[in-house]
């Protein structure tokens, strides 16, 4: 088996592994209830306001574990199950959401530059399959056009890697504040910080997968596919 089958193989177990692993502990912390009994919007507020931030809206958007702070309108959007949630799982995700926003309000330089990367990587993602797809079997004819995909996709994996201390860095604030403000305690908090860190797992894998991926185009590109 040749050894770019060998690697995919491995970045689709251990992604499986850990995506089931965060779903398995989102479940089993989200039976733990806060015991102040603030839901997620309350402590997004609350971050956010302790933080001096007031312009930023808490919504509710439809899903699962569907999280995320928009940039683009100033929006912390919590999944439903967070929302309204008093559980220590839904404490550590809005938390974390909120965290972004701080970096938002900071200008966090990483958080920046993945903003400045959004309209490329969405214009690549919208051309890139065809063109990487195209380039492979035209390979020998007109080559240009697959090393014109592998940059395509390049940016994409550059995005995955500026991902990662953003993501990191959100977390780490979220649970510096959910400490140092009460909202976790000495029989939580281990909870809540092992909720972020396989939520982190997650980008990480995602950010190798694409790289291996890179590596595999690279490798036709040169003519060294065997």
């Amino acid at each position: 088996m040749p050894i770019y089958w060998i690697i995919f193989i491995g970045v689709a177990v251990v992604s499986y592994l850990v995506q089931a692993q965060l779903q398995s502990k989102f479940k089993k912390y989200s039976k733990m209830p806060l015991t102040n009994g603030m839901t997620g919007r309350d402590v997004a507020l609350q971050m956010l306001h302790d933080n001096g931030i007031y312009d930023v809206q808490v919504t509710s958007t439809p899903g699962h574990l569907t999280d995320h702070y928009n940039p683009a309108n100033k929006t912390v959007n919590l999944s439903e199950g967070v929302y309204s949630s008093n559980s220590v799982a839904a404490a550590a995700v809005a938390a974390h959401e909120c965290g972004h926003a701080v970096q938002h309000a900071r200008a966090y330089a990483p958080l920046r530059m993945r903003s400045a990367l959004v309209p490329v990587v969405q214009f690549s993602s919208s051309i890139m399959t065809w063109v990487l797809l195209a380039g492979i079997l035209m390979v020998n004819t007109f080559p240009q056009l697959l090393l014109a995909g592998i940059v395509l996709f390049a940016m994409t994996t550059l995005f995955s890697f500026i991902t990662l201390p953003v993501e990191i860095n959100a977390s780490k604030r979220a649970l510096v504040w959910l400490s140092s403000s009460g909202i976790t305690n000495a029989r939580n908090h281990a909870q809540a910080e092992d909720a972020l860190r396989s939520a982190a797992y997650t980008y990480v894998v995602a950010a190798l997968g694409s790289l291996a991926t890179l590596v595999y185009y690279i490798m036709i590109y040169m003519g060294r596919r065997d």
